[in-house]
């Protein structure tokens, strides 16, 4: 069950001294320095966000694996379930954005109206039929050279690959999978809970001291999970005023009792003058590693002029994991502060 020591940061932190493929970070020698206002001292993390999904398609293959070739320290797949209860890697239940499913009129008949929108639905699709879909970017002003290139991976084959890059690499790849909608698909009789459970125990990764952190925007499905298994867990926020993100309304303190860490929304972090809202603090002081989202090179950011400062804002304020979209530019960034402070 849920311990609050936060292991599984000291064992992802250990990952950066352990030379993955990819540009050489700093963050080890700069952990030393003390340079970092992170829970424990530690350079922040920087998390591939849908893989390096600024590049590639999100959630596909090809993006988790150029995530690492860059050096992203953790990759975030988001998952749902199809028709046949298997775990896939997508944003949303819905298909449109993110596939082509659009051009593939054999399943014209598969759209339908749900949760407040008509669409093709991921839990309408058998993997097999889903295996006949490819995925497309659906970030606006971001290159389509890779749409219909790569198909819709599952949750078990994105462990595999780290696995297999991690032999390769003879280092550790840390994953943050985020269940999506986990209340809706046990509503529909595909309950995300005991196929992320096989999936991690059939690679001896359902562990405290584990590489993973399991993350929801639902409260209740980390409750559940906490009383299943020892993973870390990770409370996404994304506000008070926010129903589908707002935390069921638990202040930190409760969120403290089951989960390891939160994944705030980056703008609840600071103050109209750029100063800290207290946020990271407050959660440092309960234990809680606090991993902010989403910092994208081609989108305006919160807190300075262009994505640069808004990272090195971040850093400085002392969160413990970045997600990005360009993994890229947050680990250039973060070697670039190491290397002020006197660290190679």
């Amino acid at each position: 069950m849920h311990r609050f020591a936060p292991t599984w940061l000291v064992a992802a932190a250990g990952l950066l001294a352990a030379g993955c493929s990819g540009p050489e970070t700093g963050a080890p020698d700069a952990a030393e320095a003390g340079i970092w206002n992170t829970l424990d001292g530690t350079a922040p993390l920087v998390i591939a966000h849908r893989g390096a999904s600024g590049d590639r398609p999100e959630h596909t293959m090809a993006a988790y694996l150029l995530a690492i070739e860059q050096g992203a320290d953790v990759i975030e797949p988001d998952l749902v379930v199809t028709a046949d209860g298997v775990l896939v890697a997508r944003h949303d239940a819905y298909l449109s954005t993110t596939t082509n499913v659009m051009a593939h009129p054999e399943f014209a008949d598969r759209r339908r109206e749900l949760l407040g929108m008509t669409d093709w639905w991921v839990q309408d699709f058998t993997l097999e039929e889903l295996r006949m879909l490819h995925a497309i970017q659906p970030q606006e002003g971001r290159s389509r050279t890779y749409d219909g290139v790569f198909l819709v991976p599952t949750f078990e084959e994105i462990l595999d690959m780290v696995a297999e890059q991690e032999a390769a690499c003879s280092c550790t790849i840390a994953i943050e999978p985020e269940v999506k909608h986990p209340a809706e698909f046990a509503e529909w009789g595909l309950d995300p809970l005991p196929l992320l459970l096989a999936a991690l125990r059939d690679r001896d990764l359902d562990r405290a001291d584990a590489a993973v952190v399991v993350q929801s925007f639902d409260a209740s499905f980390l409750q559940r999970m906490d009383a299943e298994s020892d993973v870390r867990l990770a409370m996404l926020y994304s506000g008070p005023d926010d129903p589908e993100g707002n935390a069921g309304g638990l202040p930190l303190e409760a969120i403290a009792l089951f989960a390891d860490a939160v994944g705030p929304y980056k703008g609840l972090l600071f103050n109209e003058d750029g100063s800290s809202s207290g946020y990271v603090e407050a959660a440092h002081d309960l234990g809680l590693v606090v991993h902010t989202w989403t910092v994208r090179d081609d989108r305006e950011p919160v807190i300075g002029s262009n994505v640069e400062e808004e990272l090195r804002a971040l850093y400085a304020l002392g969160v413990d994991g970045v997600f990005a979209d360009f993994p890229a530019t947050a680990i250039r960034v973060r070697s670039e502060m190491a290397a002020e402070h006197g660290q190679p």
